[in-house]
This record gives structure tokens, C-alpha cells and sequence, in this order.
């Protein structure tokens, strides 16, 4: 499978390449200034009216900027395009996720294309703004973080958040026993995780798995695919994946060419849309699966939208599987 970035830049890597510079890569330097701003206090207040503001402003010279600064320059492009008040707080500009996203002990200074930034208030002019001003920006996205991307459910109608400005890729570290998987995922077509230093999700699987020796696995509500490529790191024999969202089964095909698990991806949107080794990515309603695939497997993982009625899940995967997994 092709794992270029559709903007065709260099937005994924392979873990190596990743995990090489994770140490360090939102560390401050010994140069560093520390900024200690007031989340909730309007920002305009708490700075020289007279004060330039650009790409240089408080950047360090080891090239990066404090997040509470690139927010901030973020926030005054907004000021100056008439989106946000004079009364606006840091804590209100958007929702600022790093890419590679991994859990921190202190906010992050950030050096170029590390950051995607989501507010309903965007529009196109200060999207081009904001990615032409603000260099650590790589991406601008248009919604509302409580609006669920994807399918919710098995409910027809879908959301996404729209791309204004950019790249949207970004890429989570999510830590397993077995080693740290990249989820890769355009942003906007899916939802948002924010990576833990112990994930609940893959705590309860390691749980599951633990009950078998080289289990087969149904990931038949998969997202980007993190469970399941987790459950092959795992030791499973053999894993299926599926989710109603095409870009969640595409993403997942993806996923799992980066993290060691080739694929023979197919130009389709329903059905099977890629094949491994020991592994089928599907974009099925839950519904089809029990009549599409002729093999029983010992663990189902449901893991659906917080909110969401289980039962249609489980029922459609009874008859197939030994044990069923609510995360």
C-alpha cells in the first residue's frame, strides 16, 4: 500500500524515524524562555499593546515556540479578523493537537508543521492566515470538538470537520506492552483520541487476550485501527477489521503498512477493501459481517462512540464469536 500523505509531503514516517526524536522534540532547550500566561485572564491584557507579533515572536533560537505563543499569535489572528472579542482568553482560541500526539509532563515548545488546530470559528480567510503567519501550524480544521466525526452508530448520516487550510495528518504514539504503535489518521475525517500513558482500551485487551493462546480477533467497530493492530503486536493469529466509516477501514489499512503488517489495498469502498498476511480490513455495516465471513473467531472488540447503544453489535456478532469485548 502507498503510505504517502495525500498533500504528498513527508507527513508519515515509520516508527523508527519517529520514535528516534520523540524524546526530545517538545523539549525546551537550555535557551528556552518559560511563559507563564493566564489560561482563563483575556489575553490582550497580559501583553504590550504595542507589542509586534510574528513568526519570530518569542521563538527561541533552537527554532521553537511555546504553545501558549503560537496559540496566542493564533488568537490575535482571529482579533484582527474579527472572530474572536478583545475579552478572548488563550483557553477559548481552539483546540491546539500535536502531531506526533503523546503524553507530556509540561506543554510542548513547537518547532515547524507539529501542530493541527480545530475551532468552529475558523473561516477560510483566517485559516490562510493562520497557516501562512503561524509556521508551527501544519493544518486548520473547521468544527466542534464535541460534534463526533464519523458514523455514530449505525446511523446514516456522518460528520467531518472541514480541512480550511493545509495538512490535517497527524499521528498519535499509542503505548502497548508489546512496543508503541503510530496511529496515523487524518484529523478531520476521524475522531479525535488524546494518547494516555496507560490506555484503558488496550489494558482491558491485554486482559482479554490473556485468556488464549494466538486468539482470532473481529475489530468490527475499528476506527483507525488501534486495537487490532495492537492485538497483532499481541501474538493474535489472525485479526479482521471492520468499520461502517470508509475513511476509518481506509485509515486502518494504512495503519497497519506503517506499523509492520503489509497490505494489498483495493480500490474500493465497500466490502474488503485490503488483505495481509493474517489480516482483512472490511468496510461493512456490522450488520453483514456474520454473513460475509465463513470463520469464527474467540474475541469481538466493540468499541463504539461514547453514548452509543451496543446491542445492534452485539447481537450481529453472536453467532460468530466466542466472547464479545465492550471497551
Amino acid at each position: 500500500m502507498d503510505i504517502k500523505c495525500r498533500c504528498n509531503q513527508e507527513c508519515i514516517k515509520k516508527p523508527p524515524a519517529v520514535l528516534e526524536e520523540i524524546g526530545y522534540i517538545y523539549s525546551p532547550c537550555d535557551n528556552c524562555p518559560e511563559w507563564n500566561f493566564k489560561k482563563f485572564k483575556p489575553f490582550i491584557e497580559q501583553i504590550d499593546p504595542n507589542q509586534r507579533v510574528d513568526a519570530n515572536w518569542g521563538k527561541c533560537s533552537c527554532g521553537r515556540r511555546h504553545l501558549d505563543l503560537v496559540i496566542a499569535h493564533i488568537l490575535l489572528i482571529m482579533q484582527e479578523e474579527g472572530l474572536k472579542t478583545e475579552k478572548a482568553t488563550l483557553r477559548n482560541t481552539c483546540i491546539p493537537l500535536i502531531t506526533p500526539g503523546y503524553p507530556l509532563q509540561h506543554a510542548p515548545y513547537l518547532s515547524k508543521d507539529t501542530l493541527v488546530v480545530l475551532s468552529p470559528d475558523f473561516n477560510d480567510k483566517c485559516a490562510t492566515r493562520v497557516l501562512a503567519e503561524v509556521p508551527e501550524v501544519k493544518g486548520v480544521l473547521k468544527g466542534d470538538i464535541k460534534d463526533t466525526v464519523g458514523i455514530k452508530g449505525n446511523e446514516l448520516s456522518s460528520n467531518e470537520y472541514k480541512l480550511l487550510a493545509g495538512c490535517d495528518m497527524r499521528c498519535d504514539l499509542v503505548q502497548t506492552s508489546e512496543g508503541t504503535l503510530l496511529i496515523y489518521k487524518h484529523q478531520g475525517e476521524i475522531h479525535i483520541e488524546f494518547p494516555q500513558p496507560v490506555s484503558p482500551k488496550i489494558s482491558t485487551l491485554n486482559k482479554v487476550m490473556g485468556k488464549y493462546e494466538n486468539p482470532k480477533v473481529l475489530d468490527c467497530t475499528c476506527g483507525p485501527g488501534t486495537l487490532g493492530i495492537a492485538s497483532l503486536k499481541k501474538g493474535a493469529s489472525r485479526v479482521v477489521f471492520n468499520d461502517l466509516w470508509y475513511p476509518a477501514a481506509r485509515t486502518t489499512a494504512l495503519n497497519l503498512e506503517v506499523n509492520g503488517f503489509p497490505v494489498d489495498f483495493y480500490d474500493c469502498k465497500k466490502g474488503l477493501i485490503a488483505r495481509g498476511e493474517s489480516w482483512d480490513v472490511y468496510c461493512l455495516d456490522v450488520n453483514e459481517l456474520a454473513s460475509v465471513l465463513e470463520e469464527k473467531f474467540d474475541i469481538c472488540v466493540v468499541d463504539t462512540f461514547p453514548g452509543v447503544d451496543t446491542t445492534t453489535f452485539t447481537e450481529a456478532v453472536r453467532g460468530i464469536c466466542e466472547e464479545i469485548v465492550i471497551i
